[in-house]
């Protein structure tokens, strides 16, 4: 598969190239590319192994109902403030308008819950393009308000809850953090960020017609995040800094994070910028790019080197700032 000038495949990786299919526009009929998605995760079940689920609905204003999954250890105690686990909400990827886990088969949140141990919070938030910005984003943030009111009932330590994502869920995590924030609501411990969708302005300009019809190799490429943005953005609207936190004028207060971004991706420097600008506002950030990768590259090459270390490393972190050590005498 031919490369621009100047782009390099991570050795490991390189094998990995020829699966990768042609482009194909998921939003040309998003109910078909929502069901090639469940077919997927139907054929792939997740191992629950020493977790157990349970399914709550959250009310909305007009009476409908937001579905979060939520995932603890079995027989897992919290090492200190009485016995409490630490909670992370996970916000699935997806452009926005797919990636929604099957009920209690959310792989990310199932890791997670057996390796940090936590309590995740697993957010089923609406999708566009049927629900544009800010219906997401706003299930997302009464995700985090109802997690930290039942904080007690779930045994949660309301003092350690996190917020975390791959792509659109980095996105979202980045703006509920903004949004906790802003207006006065729960306090998180941290923000973990993976190839985050900061900024609708990553596309730019139009590409020229003839590069728009070559296929990358790339399963997240310019042409995608221009179409996710003008599928998750409302016609005609303009991004604020809840939609696209890279918008926002002022990252002071906000709590400590974590940006994972790959070489390969578009959305590499956006995610670096923000995190910088994170950094000069203050906030302690880890940031981490895994080279000679591409958007997604884990999912193609699960069992290379390269994906265990890159989870390892964003999931060690996390484990970190949730199970932060005592202080020294």
């Amino acid at each position: 598969m031919p490369f621009p000038p100047g782009i390099t495949v991570h050795p490991e990786l390189a094998a990995y190239l020829e699966d990768l299919p042609p482009y194909s526009d998921p939003f040309r009929d998003i109910a078909a590319t929502r069901e090639r998605f469940r077919q997927l995760l139907a054929a792939t079940p997740a191992d629950r192994t020493g977790v157990r689920s349970r399914r709550y609905d959250i009310p909305r204003e007009d009476g409908s109902a937001l579905a979060v999954e939520v995932y603890r250890p079995d027989g897992a105690e919290g090492s200190y403030r009485g016995g409490a686990l630490p909670a992370v909400l996970h916000f699935h990827g997806g452009g926005y308008a797919l990636g929604r886990p099957l009920p209690g088969q959310d792989k990310t949140a199932l890791d997670l819950c057996r390796a940090l141990p936590a309590v995740i919070v697993s957010v089923e938030y609406r999708l566009a393009p049927e629900h544009r910005y800010p219906a997401g984003v706003e299930d997302c943030y009464r995700a985090l308000e109802w997690t930290a009111a039942q904080a007690a009932g779930l045994g949660i330590d309301a003092g350690r809850i996190a917020v975390t994502g791959n792509s659109a869920g980095g996105g979202l995590s980045a703006a509920v953090a903004l949004m906790s924030r802003d207006r006065g609501g729960p306090a998180l411990a941290y923000q973990s960020m993976c190839v985050p969708d900061v900024d609708d302005r990553v596309a730019g300009e139009p590409l020229p017609a003839e590069a728009e019809d070559v296929p990358g190799p790339w399963v997240n490429s310019l042409r995608t995040m221009r179409r996710t943005w003008q599928h998750y953005l409302p016609e005609g609207a303009a991004a604020d800094a809840y939609a696209a936190a890279a918008r926002a004028e002022d990252l002071t207060g906000l709590p400590p994070a974590y940006v994972l971004v790959c070489d390969l991706d578009p959305l590499r420097d956006p995610g670096l910028a923000y995190a910088r600008r994170l950094m000069d506002a203050g906030v302690q950030v880890t940031v981490r790019n895994v080279p000679g990768a591409w958007h997604g590259f884990e999912l193609h090459a699960p069992g290379t080197r390269l994906a265990r270390e890159m989870t390892a490393h964003w999931t060690g972190h996390l484990r970190a700032a949730l199970y932060p050590c005592p202080a020294a005498d």
